[in-house]
């Protein structure tokens, strides 16, 4: 998608953080955003931040009935989404999966997960009916390799990589493009922001928080991946070696099976 002036956008998680930095960077191309969050109270400081071209909607990703009418909402005020950003998700609560609360698996599985869905499902037919448009879903490096007591949130992230890659082999043909963003370490309240999902999780200290990439950088990342239809797109280049390293040990697999086994293992 070349052209974002005059387009109409609609990010989740969009009052802060990551979500907030594509928001004010896609304003900056000239799109109009409706930013979508389940705080209230951040949202009204985020959407004065941004202007009058953006507007706000209270938002609970898992809420389907609330997806209806935040789609009903944005259509209404600036015209049919041209841009998805599937950008709401929490943090690990730092457990091992052995040791993890079943709860805490399924509030994270159905944020990240269920949420992203939820969004697709809200705005993809439309999309595809119109035959533009782009949709992007935050995942995390965590999605591209596997981080000790990042379980449930790996499982989730690794399948919003699997599942953005799915929809792009879908949209494609209907001139929908599709990009799935894997940031590393970047500065945002996601650790508040897991508190007031629910989670136990531990806010990490000052000094942690601030060690991380700017999230304006991050939203221009995602501006240059929306005009050239990245598959992936990649924030932190230091996490190049992990993944390889991962792929070697998928790829050597592959190395003790005959190429045509006729009674393969499915």
């Amino acid at each position: 998608m070349e052209k974002i002036a005059g387009t109409t956008a609609f990010v989740t998680g969009g009052a802060s953080g990551i979500g907030l930095a594509i928001a004010a960077a896609l304003i900056e191309e000239g799109a109009r955003v409706m930013i979508a969050d389940v705080n209230q109270a951040a949202l009204d400081r985020a959407v004065l931040g941004l202007g009058p071209s953006a507007a706000a909607f209270c938002l609970d990703v898992r809420d389907r009935d609330g997806w209806a009418d935040a789609r009903h909402a944005v259509e209404a005020r600036f015209g049919p989404v041209d841009i998805l950003i599937n950008n709401a998700g929490i943090g690990p609560d730092g457990h091992a999966l052995a040791d993890m609360d079943a709860v805490s698996f399924d509030r994270m599985v159905a944020i990240k997960l269920t949420g992203t869905f939820n969004g697709i499902a809200a705005f993809g037919a439309r999309m595809r009916a119109r035959g533009s448009g782009h949709i992007v879903n935050t995942a995390s490096m965590a999605g591209l390799m596997a981080i000790p007591k990042l379980g449930a949130y790996t499982a989730a992230k690794f399948a919003v990589v699997g599942m953005s890659e799915v929809l792009r082999a879908e949209m494609a043909p209907h001139g929908i493009g599709v990009s799935v963003l894997c940031p590393g370490l970047v500065r945002t309240n996601l650790g508040v922001n897991t508190q007031l999902a629910g989670s136990d999780r531990i806010v990490p200290d000052q000094s942690s928080a601030e060690a991380g990439l700017d999230a304006a950088v991050v939203g221009a990342l995602v501006i240059e991946g929306i005009r050239t239809n990245a598959m992936h797109i990649i924030t932190h280049g230091d996490g190049r070696r992990y993944v390889e390293k991962r792929m070697a040990r998928v790829l050597a697999a592959f190395d003790c099976v005959p190429v045509h086994a006729a009674n393969a293992p499915t």
